[in-house]
Protein backbone atom coordinates (compact mmCIF):
# COMPACT_ATOMS: atom_id res chain seq x y z
CA UNK A 1 0.00 0.00 0.00
CA UNK A 2 0.88 3.11 -1.09
CA UNK A 3 2.36 5.27 1.95
CA UNK A 4 1.28 8.22 0.78
CA UNK A 5 -2.71 7.40 1.03
CA UNK A 6 -1.75 6.48 4.75
CA UNK A 7 -0.84 9.42 5.47
CA UNK A 8 -2.76 11.53 3.66
CA UNK A 9 -5.84 9.57 5.70
CA UNK A 10 -4.02 10.26 9.05
CA UNK A 11 -3.21 14.38 8.11
CA UNK A 12 -7.42 14.55 7.13
CA UNK A 13 -8.27 12.88 10.30
CA UNK A 14 -6.04 15.19 12.33
CA UNK A 15 -7.00 18.07 11.19
CA UNK A 16 -10.83 17.20 11.39
CA UNK A 17 -10.55 15.90 14.87
CA UNK A 18 -8.29 18.85 16.29
CA UNK A 19 -11.22 21.80 15.53
CA UNK A 20 -13.89 18.99 16.05
CA UNK A 21 -12.64 17.92 19.79
CA UNK A 22 -12.46 21.93 20.81
CA UNK A 23 -15.38 23.20 19.59
CA UNK A 24 -16.72 19.86 21.63
CA UNK A 25 -15.40 20.55 24.37
CA UNK A 26 -16.60 24.48 24.08
CA UNK A 27 -20.28 23.37 23.80
CA UNK A 28 -19.90 20.81 26.48
CA UNK A 29 -18.82 23.45 28.95
CA UNK A 30 -21.90 25.31 27.70
CA UNK A 31 -24.49 23.15 27.89
CA UNK A 32 -22.98 20.58 30.89
CA UNK A 33 -23.59 17.55 28.33
CA UNK A 34 -22.11 14.61 29.11
CA UNK A 35 -22.39 13.47 25.71
CA UNK A 36 -21.09 15.98 23.98
CA UNK A 37 -17.87 15.93 26.80
CA UNK A 38 -17.44 12.69 25.78
CA UNK A 39 -17.23 13.40 22.04
CA UNK A 40 -14.86 15.79 22.95
CA UNK A 41 -12.39 12.98 24.63
CA UNK A 42 -12.90 10.84 21.49
CA UNK A 43 -11.95 13.50 19.34
CA UNK A 44 -8.63 14.41 21.16
CA UNK A 45 -7.74 10.85 21.76
CA UNK A 46 -8.57 10.38 17.97
CA UNK A 47 -6.06 13.38 17.20
CA UNK A 48 -3.11 12.12 19.15
CA UNK A 49 -3.58 8.11 17.73
CA UNK A 50 -2.98 10.20 14.38
CA UNK A 51 0.12 11.58 15.58
CA UNK A 52 1.48 8.04 17.18
CA UNK A 53 0.64 6.40 13.79
CA UNK A 54 2.28 9.21 11.45
CA UNK A 55 5.62 8.63 14.20
CA UNK A 56 5.16 5.09 13.44
CA UNK A 57 5.07 5.60 9.71
CA UNK A 58 8.62 7.54 9.69
CA UNK A 59 10.55 4.94 12.73
CA UNK A 60 9.46 2.55 10.15
CA UNK A 61 10.88 3.37 7.00
CA UNK A 62 14.37 3.98 8.90
CA UNK A 63 17.19 1.89 6.98
CA UNK A 64 18.38 -1.08 8.17
CA UNK A 65 21.69 -1.20 10.13
CA UNK A 66 23.66 -3.65 12.46
CA UNK A 67 21.08 -3.53 15.40
CA UNK A 68 18.12 -3.82 13.05
CA UNK A 69 19.15 -5.64 9.63
CA UNK A 70 15.71 -6.24 8.87
CA UNK A 71 14.73 -2.90 8.96
CA UNK A 72 12.51 -1.58 11.83
CA UNK A 73 9.01 -2.05 9.46
CA UNK A 74 7.20 -3.45 12.64
CA UNK A 75 7.33 0.00 14.81
CA UNK A 76 4.50 1.01 12.81
CA UNK A 77 2.83 -2.64 14.34
CA UNK A 78 3.79 -1.51 17.90
CA UNK A 79 2.52 2.03 17.47
CA UNK A 80 -1.05 0.81 16.17
CA UNK A 81 -0.88 -1.69 19.51
CA UNK A 82 -0.53 1.55 21.54
CA UNK A 83 -2.88 3.62 19.71
CA UNK A 84 -5.49 0.35 20.61
CA UNK A 85 -4.58 0.14 23.89
CA UNK A 86 -5.29 4.17 24.24
CA UNK A 87 -8.74 4.14 22.68
CA UNK A 88 -9.84 1.42 25.04
CA UNK A 89 -8.37 3.11 28.39
CA UNK A 90 -8.89 6.85 27.59
CA UNK A 91 -11.42 7.33 24.81
CA UNK A 92 -13.54 4.49 25.87
CA UNK A 93 -12.83 4.55 29.90
CA UNK A 94 -13.10 8.12 30.12
CA UNK A 95 -16.39 8.01 28.16
CA UNK A 96 -17.93 5.39 30.03
CA UNK A 97 -16.70 6.77 33.71
CA UNK A 98 -18.82 10.20 32.49
CA UNK A 99 -21.63 8.49 31.48
CA UNK A 100 -22.23 6.94 34.87
CA UNK A 101 -21.12 9.87 36.67
CA UNK A 102 -23.97 11.64 34.91
CA UNK A 103 -26.21 9.34 35.56
CA UNK A 104 -25.63 9.57 39.47
CA UNK A 105 -25.59 12.87 39.28
CA UNK A 106 -27.67 14.65 36.53
CA UNK A 107 -27.39 18.17 36.10
CA UNK A 108 -29.96 19.96 34.07
CA UNK A 109 -29.21 20.83 30.35
CA UNK A 110 -29.27 23.97 28.84
CA UNK A 111 -30.44 25.28 25.34
CA UNK A 112 -29.08 22.76 23.24
CA UNK A 113 -28.14 24.79 20.58
CA UNK A 114 -25.04 24.89 20.87
CA UNK A 115 -24.80 20.69 20.29
CA UNK A 116 -26.87 20.92 17.37
CA UNK A 117 -24.16 23.61 15.96
CA UNK A 118 -21.54 21.36 17.21
CA UNK A 119 -22.41 18.43 16.19
CA UNK A 120 -23.58 18.94 12.40
CA UNK A 121 -20.05 20.74 12.05
CA UNK A 122 -18.56 17.52 13.31
CA UNK A 123 -21.09 14.90 10.81
CA UNK A 124 -19.51 16.62 7.82
CA UNK A 125 -15.57 16.53 8.61
CA UNK A 126 -15.72 13.00 10.22
CA UNK A 127 -17.42 12.09 6.86
CA UNK A 128 -14.56 13.69 4.84
CA UNK A 129 -12.33 12.09 6.93
CA UNK A 130 -13.72 8.47 6.61
CA UNK A 131 -14.19 8.99 3.24
CA UNK A 132 -10.29 10.18 2.80
CA UNK A 133 -9.40 6.92 5.10
CA UNK A 134 -11.95 4.59 3.40
CA UNK A 135 -10.27 5.50 -0.17
CA UNK A 136 -6.79 4.75 1.13
CA UNK A 137 -8.59 1.06 2.30
CA UNK A 138 -9.30 0.48 -1.36
CA UNK A 139 -6.62 1.51 -2.97
CA UNK A 140 -4.30 -0.77 -1.18
CA UNK A 141 -6.44 -4.21 -2.38
CA UNK A 142 -6.24 -5.33 -6.46
CA UNK A 143 -9.74 -6.70 -5.75
CA UNK A 144 -12.33 -4.03 -5.83
CA UNK A 145 -15.24 -6.89 -5.18
CA UNK A 146 -14.08 -8.06 -2.12
CA UNK A 147 -16.37 -7.07 0.83
CA UNK A 148 -15.57 -3.84 2.92
CA UNK A 149 -15.34 -5.71 6.29
CA UNK A 150 -13.04 -8.46 4.51
CA UNK A 151 -10.72 -5.89 3.27
CA UNK A 152 -10.31 -4.37 6.45
CA UNK A 153 -10.02 -7.53 8.62
CA UNK A 154 -7.42 -8.50 6.46
CA UNK A 155 -5.88 -5.21 6.13
CA UNK A 156 -2.07 -4.73 6.91
CA UNK A 157 -1.50 -1.45 7.35
CA UNK A 158 -2.58 0.46 10.83
CA UNK A 159 -2.69 3.44 9.82
CA UNK A 160 -5.48 2.84 7.48
CA UNK A 161 -7.37 0.55 9.54
CA UNK A 162 -7.29 2.40 12.73
CA UNK A 163 -8.19 5.49 10.63
CA UNK A 164 -10.93 4.23 9.12
CA UNK A 165 -12.62 2.83 12.28
CA UNK A 166 -11.82 5.43 13.95
CA UNK A 167 -13.74 7.56 11.76
CA UNK A 168 -16.52 4.95 11.12
CA UNK A 169 -16.69 4.79 15.46
CA UNK A 170 -16.48 8.91 15.29
CA UNK A 171 -19.46 9.02 13.25
CA UNK A 172 -21.61 6.48 15.15
CA UNK A 173 -20.61 8.57 18.16
CA UNK A 174 -22.34 11.29 17.13
CA UNK A 175 -25.54 9.63 16.30
CA UNK A 176 -25.53 9.08 19.70
CA UNK A 177 -24.67 12.01 21.04
CA UNK A 178 -27.21 13.93 18.98
CA UNK A 179 -30.14 11.43 19.98
CA UNK A 180 -28.92 11.57 24.12
CA UNK A 181 -29.14 15.30 23.52
CA UNK A 182 -32.19 15.31 21.56
CA UNK A 183 -34.00 12.94 23.97
CA UNK A 184 -32.95 14.60 27.17
CA UNK A 185 -34.19 18.00 26.22
CA UNK A 186 -37.46 16.58 24.60
CA UNK A 187 -38.13 14.26 27.54
CA UNK A 188 -36.65 16.82 29.98
CA UNK A 189 -34.50 13.46 31.11
CA UNK A 190 -30.44 14.47 31.24
CA UNK A 191 -30.54 10.76 32.35
CA UNK A 192 -30.42 9.80 28.47
CA UNK A 193 -27.58 12.52 27.82
CA UNK A 194 -25.34 10.25 30.17
CA UNK A 195 -26.53 6.58 28.73
CA UNK A 196 -25.29 8.54 25.23
CA UNK A 197 -22.00 8.92 27.14
CA UNK A 198 -22.15 5.43 28.07
CA UNK A 199 -23.39 3.63 25.08
CA UNK A 200 -20.38 5.84 23.09
CA UNK A 201 -17.54 4.20 25.72
CA UNK A 202 -19.10 0.66 24.69
CA UNK A 203 -18.41 1.77 20.99
CA UNK A 204 -14.89 2.52 21.28
CA UNK A 205 -14.05 -0.09 23.62
CA UNK A 206 -15.60 -2.71 21.16
CA UNK A 207 -13.11 -0.84 18.36
CA UNK A 208 -10.14 -0.84 20.45
CA UNK A 209 -10.84 -4.75 20.95
CA UNK A 210 -10.76 -5.00 17.50
CA UNK A 211 -7.57 -3.51 17.04
CA UNK A 212 -5.55 -4.74 19.66
CA UNK A 213 -6.53 -8.49 17.97
CA UNK A 214 -5.83 -7.62 14.78
CA UNK A 215 -2.14 -5.58 15.47
CA UNK A 216 -1.33 -8.14 17.98
CA UNK A 217 -1.91 -10.71 14.70
CA UNK A 218 0.50 -8.77 12.85
CA UNK A 219 3.12 -8.12 15.73
CA UNK A 220 3.55 -12.14 16.30
CA UNK A 221 4.06 -12.82 12.53
CA UNK A 222 1.27 -13.39 10.52
CA UNK A 223 1.92 -14.51 6.44
CA UNK A 224 0.34 -14.04 3.21
CA UNK A 225 -3.15 -15.74 2.65
CA UNK A 226 -3.57 -18.72 0.88
CA UNK A 227 -4.71 -17.64 -2.42
CA UNK A 228 -0.74 -15.56 -2.84
CA UNK A 229 1.14 -18.88 -1.40
CA UNK A 230 -0.61 -21.08 -4.03
CA UNK A 231 0.49 -18.41 -6.65
CA UNK A 232 4.03 -18.14 -5.50
CA UNK A 233 4.39 -22.56 -5.77
CA UNK A 234 3.23 -21.84 -8.95
CA UNK A 235 5.44 -19.17 -10.38
CA UNK A 236 8.16 -21.27 -8.91
CA UNK A 237 7.40 -24.61 -10.46
CA UNK A 238 7.11 -22.66 -13.80
CA UNK A 239 10.71 -21.47 -13.75
CA UNK A 240 13.48 -23.36 -15.90
CA UNK A 241 15.63 -25.31 -13.73
CA UNK A 242 12.89 -25.90 -10.68
CA UNK A 243 11.72 -29.47 -10.12
CA UNK A 244 9.89 -28.94 -7.03
CA UNK A 245 9.09 -26.01 -4.54
CA UNK A 246 7.83 -26.74 -0.81
CA UNK A 247 5.20 -24.66 0.46
CA UNK A 248 6.45 -21.06 1.28
CA UNK A 249 7.44 -19.00 5.00
CA UNK A 250 6.03 -16.12 4.48
CA UNK A 251 6.14 -13.18 7.33
CA UNK A 252 4.66 -9.52 7.72
CA UNK A 253 7.58 -6.91 8.62
CA UNK A 254 5.30 -3.89 7.61
CA UNK A 255 2.40 -3.38 5.54
CA UNK A 256 4.82 -3.49 2.50
CA UNK A 257 7.84 -5.46 3.73
CA UNK A 258 6.96 -9.06 3.63
CA UNK A 259 10.02 -12.03 4.08
CA UNK A 260 9.43 -14.92 1.92
CA UNK A 261 11.28 -18.49 2.80
CA UNK A 262 12.06 -20.75 0.07
CA UNK A 263 13.08 -24.47 -0.32
CA UNK A 264 13.68 -25.39 -3.78
CA UNK A 265 14.43 -28.26 -5.71
CA UNK A 266 16.27 -27.67 -8.77
CA UNK A 267 17.15 -29.72 -11.26
CA UNK A 268 20.00 -31.94 -10.48
CA UNK A 269 21.84 -32.13 -14.48
CA UNK A 270 22.09 -27.80 -13.76
CA UNK A 271 25.62 -26.69 -12.60
CA UNK A 272 26.25 -24.09 -9.66
CA UNK A 273 26.31 -21.63 -11.74
CA UNK A 274 23.09 -22.25 -13.42
CA UNK A 275 21.64 -23.25 -10.13
CA UNK A 276 22.16 -19.26 -9.57
CA UNK A 277 21.30 -17.96 -12.85
CA UNK A 278 17.83 -19.80 -11.71
CA UNK A 279 17.49 -18.46 -8.44
CA UNK A 280 17.76 -15.01 -10.20
CA UNK A 281 15.34 -15.68 -11.87
CA UNK A 282 12.79 -16.96 -9.57
CA UNK A 283 13.26 -13.79 -6.92
CA UNK A 284 12.70 -11.60 -10.34
CA UNK A 285 9.56 -13.65 -11.21
CA UNK A 286 7.88 -13.15 -8.23
CA UNK A 287 9.22 -9.48 -7.30
CA UNK A 288 7.61 -8.51 -10.68
CA UNK A 289 4.12 -9.85 -9.08
CA UNK A 290 4.62 -9.32 -5.50
CA UNK A 291 7.08 -6.47 -5.48
CA UNK A 292 6.43 -6.39 -1.20
CA UNK A 293 8.76 -9.34 -0.70
CA UNK A 294 11.55 -7.24 -0.35
CA UNK A 295 13.83 -10.05 1.15
CA UNK A 296 13.69 -13.63 -0.56
CA UNK A 297 15.58 -16.01 1.03
CA UNK A 298 15.80 -19.50 -1.32
CA UNK A 299 17.50 -22.82 0.35
CA UNK A 300 18.30 -25.34 -2.87
CA UNK A 301 18.77 -28.64 -3.49
CA UNK A 302 19.26 -31.07 -5.66
CA UNK A 303 16.54 -33.25 -6.47
CA UNK A 304 19.28 -36.31 -6.46
CA UNK A 305 20.61 -35.25 -2.95
CA UNK A 306 19.52 -36.40 0.16
CA UNK A 307 21.25 -33.22 2.25
CA UNK A 308 20.60 -29.23 1.55
CA UNK A 309 23.28 -27.54 -0.10
CA UNK A 310 24.78 -24.16 1.00
CA UNK A 311 22.96 -21.12 -1.07
CA UNK A 312 24.97 -19.12 -2.97
CA UNK A 313 25.43 -15.22 -2.40
CA UNK A 314 22.45 -14.73 -5.25
CA UNK A 315 19.75 -16.29 -3.45
CA UNK A 316 19.64 -13.13 -1.94
CA UNK A 317 19.28 -9.94 -2.41
CA UNK A 318 19.20 -7.30 0.12
CA UNK A 319 16.50 -4.40 -0.58
CA UNK A 320 19.18 -1.51 0.99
Amino acid sequence: MAGGSSKSALYGGLAANVGIAVSKFVAAFFTGSSAMLSEGIHSLVDSGNSVLLLYGIRQSRKPADARHPFGRSKELYFWGLIVAVLIFAIGGGMSFYEGIKHIEHPEPLTDPLWNYVVLGVAACFETWASWLAIKALYAGTSDKNTSFWKILSTSHDPAIYASVLENLAALAGLVLALAGVFFGHMLNNPFLDGAASVAIGLLLMVVAVFLVSRTRTLLVGEGVNEVVLADLQAIGRQQPGVHNLRPPLTMYLGPADVILALDVDFDDALSATEVEVAIDQLQDAIRAKYPEFQRIFIEAKSITQKQRQPVTPAAFKPPF
